[in-house]
């Protein structure tokens, strides 16, 4: 048999399977020794809030925090979620609704990907186990670090790539499709994690649609098949009611449970005598949520709460990632935390927090936030209308408030 020749040794290598999955490559990328080995901060305690202050807030680059972090047995392999939400490598400069200077997002191409993808490494050491990454990105970014994230993670840790809907349609006049998705890369430390599904409510529409039956009782339900691929050898491969299960297939259950649940009502049998499984209505919490969110859209009316500051998301995004990759209790983390929405969520769902910004205008709009609320996005003008309604909740004060630390200061415990 005729065996092809490759013409040169790069059309031999582009041939070989590659080993390890796939790499991104660029000038600078560090090896993740040296990223592990990147030297702690020292950071000063400046303020707390409470006596117990459970939870960090620090003013600085997030590198040497993570750093340290990784260092202090509390926090180091005992992080149960990271939400993160980085610059998205535009190039530019962004103020907050006063027309305060809020962060520079300059960093682009290689550089931007080797920035976070140190910060990366390092959260991934300060994972527990059972822990969970959200990385925030949007079309710019979100296909390069798909792959950065297969190195650091390993492929068998990808969960989703979620697409959010985070606004209106647009009215574009160049030649392209309205931009209205960004996306979170959802990644898990292991095989086993936290995990509290996520449900959406029923309606009365989706839930005729599915549960189409309905019983004598007037409970709605559905059928599904009582049989599952595959061969057994035990009960489940045995003849039941003188049927056996489908060629190449099994019963879900013994027998004996199928008469169980037969003299339940819970088997409904078809005229050629054909049993099959009912599924109740009344049962169902929810519908499973799926990775297209369409209802997580970013402030887009008057009235929505806000801080003002750039690129702000949803609380109700926080929330919904929070209760789902975590417990009451958890620590969480968020070393791009802005205005502060992941720490103030996590507060009211009973969740520890470590947040972290080097933007003076973040920290400032994120200590009002934990003590006063948000406002509504309104200008109003005249009136009663001219008195700002804070979004009211109890007011977070069991934190403590670090900075860089200057001379011999001990590094935050």
């Amino acid at each position: 048999m005729a065996v092809p020749v490759p013409k040169n040794k790069q059309a031999a290598a582009l041939e070989r399977p590659v080993q390890g999955g796939l790499r991104i490559e660029y000038a600078g990328k560090k090896a993740v020794a040296d990223i592990l080995a990147t030297p702690p901060g020292r950071f000063a305690r400046t303020g707390a809030r409470g006596a117990g202050a459970v939870n960090r807030l620090y003013q600085a680059d997030n590198l040497p925090v993570l750093a340290a972090l990784l260092r202090d047995p509390a926090v180091a392999g005992k992080v149960r979620l990271v939400y993160i939400d980085p610059p998205f490598a535009t190039a530019a400069t962004f103020e907050s609704r006063k027309q305060k200077h809020a962060y520079d997002d300059h960093l682009v191409g290689p550089a931007f990907v080797e920035s976070l993808r140190e910060r990366l490494v390092l959260i991934h050491k300060l994972l527990a186990d059972d822990g969970s990454l959200y990385l925030h990105l949007d079309e710019r970014m979100v296909f390069h670090f798909r792959v950065v994230l297969d190195e650091i993670f390993g492929e068998q840790n990808y969960r989703n790539c979620i697409t959010r809907k985070k606004c209106n349609p647009k009215n574009y006049t160049r030649k392209t499709y309205g931009n209205v998705a960004d996306y979170i890369l959802f990644y898990t430390k292991s095989e086993s994690y936290v995990w509290n599904r996520a449900l959406e409510p029923w309606d009365d529409a989706r839930a005729a649609k599915e549960y189409q039956c309905v019983d004598e009782q007037g409970r709605r339900y559905k059928k599904v098949p009582v049989h599952a691929p595959g061969l057994r050898n035990g009960e489940t491969g045995k003849p039941w009611r003188g049927k056996l299960p489908p060629p190449g297939k099994h019963w879900q259950y013994t027998p004996a449970t199928l008469d169980e649940m037969d003299a339940r009502g819970e088997i409904y049998w078809s005229p050629t005598g054909n049993p099959r499984r009912k599924i109740f209505f009344e049962n169902s919490a929810g519908v499973p949520l799926q990775d297209i969110w369409m209802d997580m859209r970013d402030a887009h009316n008057q009235n929505v709460h806000v801080t003002g500051y750039p690129t702000e998301k949803n609380p109700a995004l926080l929330a919904r990632i929070i209760e789902a990759s975590s417990n009451p209790g958890d620590l969480v983390l968020d070393c791009y935390a802005g205005s502060g929405t992941t720490l103030a969520v996590a507060s009211t769902l009973d969740r520890r927090w470590i947040g972290v910004d080097r933007s003076a205008e973040a920290i400032e709009t994120t200590l009002h936030r934990l003590e006063s609320g948000t406002e509504r996005m309104g200008d109003f003008v005249g009136g009663e209308a001219k008195q700002i309604a804070l979004n009211m909740h109890t007011p977070v004060k069991d934190f403590a408030l670090y900075r860089p630390a200057s001379g011999d200061v001990l590094v935050a415990s």
